[in-house]
C-alpha cells in the first residue's frame, strides 16, 4: 500500500506510557462504516496561515536553565527547539524590562529623566536571558520570530513612580518611551537576536502588585498613532509588527475597535494579542476577525496559575482545548508563557507561582515533563510555519478537532477527547475514509500526504 493510502497516528493518553508516541498506521479506504461519528476533512477549503508556535523566554526561565547541569540544559533546548526530535518552536516571546517572572524589578534606563537614553543598558539581559535565546538559535538552526512585550516602563516615566502596582505612562514621556523601543530593538540586533514584533503593553487593563502599567483603549491608540508607529517608521523599523491589547479575550472587541477604527493608528497595527485568563470567550476572537479581517490575531500568553501543578493531566487538556478553539477562530500564532520554571513554580519576585511544560527540580538536577509539554507537541510538531488551516469539523462535541495543510503537502488533524470514554470515529476525507480511535483523556495527531 502506498504512503498516500496510509495515515500516521501519534498519541498521548492518560493512564498509558504513550507520549507523542507513533501508533500503527491507519489505512485509508473507499468504504468504511459510516454509521460512526465522523471528523470531516476538506483540504480544498483553506483559511489562515500559521506564523508558528512557541513559548516565552523569561529571566526566571533562563536563570532556572543555568542552575541545571549541561546535560539537562541541552535536553531542554532540544526538547523545545530541535525541529527533528523536539517541538521545533518558531515563534516566541520575551519581556522588555522586568516582569513578575524576573528576579526583581529592573529597567534598561534607571536614571531619572534620562529621556535621551544616555544610560540605556541591556547588561542585565546579558547575564542569562540573552544567552538562553542565543542557545536556542543554535539548536533550532535558524532565528525564531521573537515578540517583545513590556510589563512596565521605567519607574521615572510613570505616574506612580514605580514599576509595580499599575500607574500610567506620563504624557511627557511618551516620545522617550517610543524611542526606548527603538533602542531596545537595535541593542538586541547587536546581540544577534532580531525582534519580530512588539506589543504596546502586557495586560494594560490590570493593576498588578508586580510590574504593570495601565492604558485605556484611547491611550493605547494615541501612543501607537502619535509615537510608537511613527518612531519605528522613522528609525527604519516599519517591518516590526505592532500588537495591541495583549490581554484577555473578554475585552478584546471593546479594546481593539478603538484603535482599528482610527485610520491613522490602524495603519501601524499588525494585529491583536490575547491571553486565556478569565472567561474563555472564544467567540470574541471570531468576531474580531469578522469585523477586521485584515488584522491578525495571536495568542501571546497562557499558563496554569497557582503553583507548579506537577503531574496534573488537566494541564495538557486545558492547553489543547484552548489551542483548538483559538486556531479554529483565525488565530495565526500561539505562544505559551514560561518555557521552564523550578520546582516551586518560580522564581517570581511577586510570589505569583505558576506551572510550565517543563519543571526543573533544581535540587536534584532533574527534569519533570508535564502533560502540557506533550499536548503542545501535538500542534507545534505537526503544524509548521506556513501551514494553512483547512476545513475540519466533528459531528460530536466531545471530539474537538482542527486540521492544517503544511507547505510540504502533509495534512495534520488533531483530535482531542477530554471525556472518560473511548471514542471510535471515522475520518472522512474526499473520496476516502479511515477509522480513528480517541482513548479517554487523550490527544491524537493524524498525518498523511495530500
Amino acid at each position: 500500500m502506498d504512503s498516500s493510502s496510509l495515515m500516521r497516528r501519534y498519541l498521548t493518553a492518560k493512564g498509558t506510557m504513550d507520549r507523542l508516541a507513533e501508533q500503527e498506521p491507519i489505512a485509508l479506504e473507499a468504504n468504511v462504516d459510516t454509521s460512526l461519528p465522523f471528523v470531516l476533512v476538506d483540504p480544498s477549503k483553506r483559511f489562515q496561515t500559521i506564523e508558528g508556535f512557541g513559548g516565552a523566554f523569561s529571566e526566571a526561565a533562563a536563570c532556572t536553565l543555568y542552575r541545571l547541569g549541561p546535560k539537562n540544559r541541552k535536553r531542554i533546548l532540544k526538547a523545545y527547539f530541535d525541529p527533528a526530535n523536539g517541538h521545533g518552536y518558531s515563534l516566541c516571546r520575551t519581556h522588555i524590562n522586568s516582569c513578575d517572572f524576573s528576579l526583581g524589578n529592573y529597567a534598561y534606563a534607571e536614571v531619572d529623566g534620562d529621556v535621551d537614553l544616555k544610560h540605556f543598558s541591556i547588561d542585565r539581559d546579558r547575564q542569562a536571558l540573552l544567552p538562553m535565546i542565543r542557545e536556542e538559535s543554535s539548536v533550532a538552526g535558524e532565528s525564531i520570530k521573537l515578540l517583545a512585550s513590556p510589563w512596565s516602563p521605567p519607574a521615572w516615566m510613570k505616574t506612580n513612580g514605580q514599576s509595580n502596582r499599575g500607574g500610567k505612562l506620563k504624557p511627557e514621556y511618551r516620545k522617550a518611551w517610543a524611542d526606548y523601543y527603538v533602542r531596545y530593538i537595535r541593542e538586541y540586533v547587536k546581540e544577534g537576536v532580531p525582534i519580530w514584533g512588539v506589543s504596546v503593553q502586557n495586560e494594560p487593563a490590570a493593576t498588578q502588585v508586580w510590574d504593570s502599567c495601565v492604558y485605556s483603549a484611547e491611550e493605547e491608540r494615541d501612543f501607537v498613532r502619535d509615537h510608537l508607529g511613527p518612531t519605528l517608521k522613522a528609525a527604519g523599523l516599519s517591518h516590526i509588527k505592532i500588537i495591541i491589547w495583549d490581554h484577555n479575550r473578554d475585552l478584546l472587541i471593546d479594546r481593539v475597535r478603538v484603535a482599528y477604527d482610527d485610520p491613522e493608528a490602524s495603519k501601524y497595527i499588525w494585529g491583536a494579542g490575547f491571553h486565556w485568563y478569565g472567561p474563555e470567550k472564544f467567540d470574541n476572537i471570531q468576531m474580531a476577525h469578522d469585523a477586521w479581517p485584515d488584522k491578525m490575531l495571536i495568542f501571546t500568553e497562557g499558563c496554569q496559575e497557582g503553583g507548579p501543578h506537577i503531574g496534573s493531566w488537566h494541564l495538557g487538556e486545558r492547553y489543547a482545548h484552548e489551542i483548538i478553539n483559538d486556531l479554529n477562530r483565525w488565530t495565526v500564532g500561539w505562544i505559551d508563557w514560561n518555557m521552564l520554571l523550578d520546582e516551586t513554580g518560580g522564581p517570581n519576585h511577586a510570589n505569583n507561582f505558576c506551572s510550565a511544560p517543563i519543571i526543573a527540580d533544581t535540587i536534584n538536577d532533574q527534569l519533570l515533563f508535564q502533560s502540557s509539554y506533550f499536548y503542545l507537541g501535538h500542534f507545534c510538531r505537526f503544524i509548521r510555519p506556513g501551514a494553512m488551516r483547512i476545513l475540519c469539523a466533528s459531528t460530536r462535541d466531545d471530539l474537538e478537532v482542527t486540521g492544517f495543510l503544511n507547505s510540504d503537502g502533509s495534512i495534520a488533524v488533531i483530535v482531542l477527547n477530554r471525556t472518560d470514554e473511548e471514542r471510535k470515529f471515522s475520518l472522512k476525507l474526499p473520496g476516502r475514509l479511515g477509522v480513528g480511535l480517541a482513548p479517554a483523556h487523550s490527544i491524537s495527531t493524524y498525518v498523511w500526504q495530500s
